[in-house]
């Protein structure tokens, strides 16, 4: 029997990652909403990728009623997205789905199962009143860091542009069966899905570079080579980021490159636009709690300063009241 997975949140990434696993024989339906809903009903979804064009019949909704419980739920909705629709997943949930994490940022189930002090501690930033928790259930997550990059065309039609890995872990560092089964259908989907012990190093890895840039280009509109190139621009990402793993090292990760190298990997990425800024310019809400504020939070818990961080939160969020 093919594993049910439903993707909540069917946009550029939801759907380029349900068209992979559509094409492996999974049994996916797509969450979405509005014009794209239409398009994904109307003319199925369409993927383009590697040059060639492949339009699929996929199961799409806007109604999670409708779907019954899922093996697994996969979340690529922004991180501040997932509050309100907390109770709409609530007929996805079986005694056994796992709900995956495909997000950016320091997420609700971030301190299930961590070892020390903070175990199964509230973040308000990622989880005000610690909601999804309760509505969710830690035990369900699976975390997911995601590389690829996507792009909406029009609606109904998805561009890859580059990558295919999605990192995998359970929180408690363990080789579930679920996480395994998860990881072998992604993989028979041609992307890669390593399993990772410690999947929170890897969160840590991809956000350093989320809570520098990403802010920093709401204020300047520069791209990453911009603000990689300048030198006085590149020494306040440098100490945003040492503020960061300071906070992330006292929480028990680990990093396996030294910050300039970081920069240097974001700057050779070229003139490209941050996701925040492109939230920003589209109109959008911005992931700022979760790629910002989380870590000025953690930062107070483990008594570790971050003022560099701490003052960049503040100017975007007079710029966000403006």
């Amino acid at each position: 029997m093919s594993l049910k997975i439903c993707i909540y949140g069917a946009g550029a990434i939801g759907g380029y990652l349900g068209a992979e696993l559509a094409g492996a024989g999974a049994d996916i339906s797509l969450i979405a909403r509005g014009p794209h809903l239409q398009a994904l009903r109307e003319n199925g979804l369409t993927l383009q990728i590697g040059g060639e064009e492949r339009r699929l019949a996929i199961t799409c909704t806007d109604d999670p009623a409708e779907l019954g419980p899922q093996d697994y739920v996969i979340l690529t909705l922004k991180a501040h997205a997932v509050l309100p629709i907390v109770d709409a997943i609530a007929p996805l949930l079986g005694p056994d789905t796992a709900v995956v994490t495909a997000q950016n940022g320091i997420l609700w189930w971030y301190f299930h199962a961590l070892e020390g002090p903070w175990q199964n501690y509230h973040l308000n930033s990622a989880d005000p009143g610690g909601r999804i928790w309760a509505a969710l259930g830690p035990e369900r997550a699976i975390g997911c860091v995601v590389y690829p990059s996507c792009e909406i065309v029009s609606p109904g039609v998805v561009r890859h542009l580059s990558g295919n890995r999605f990192m995998l872990g359970e929180p408690d560092g363990s080789k579930s069966e679920r996480v395994v089964a998860l990881g072998r259908i992604m993989t028979e989907a041609g992307l890669k899905a390593p399993i990772r012990k410690k999947i929170r190093d890897d969160v840590w890895f991809k956000l350093l570079g989320n809570a520098t840039f990403n802010p920093i280009s709401v204020l300047t509109h520069a791209t990453l080579e911009q603000m990689g190139r300048d030198p006085d621009v590149r020494a306040v990402i440098h100490r945003m980021m040492s503020e960061a793993e300071a906070v992330a090292q006292r929480l028990g990760v680990r990093f396996v490159m030294g910050i300039d190298k970081r920069i240097d990997g974001a700057v050779d990425v070229g003139a490209h636009k941050t996701s925040m800024l492109q939230d920003l310019e589209a109109g959008r809400s911005l992931e700022l709690d979760a790629l910002v504020a989380a870590v000025a939070e953690m930062g107070r818990l483990v008594d570790v300063p971050t003022p560099t961080i701490d003052m960049m939160l503040s100017l975007v969020r007079l710029k966000l009241m403006n």
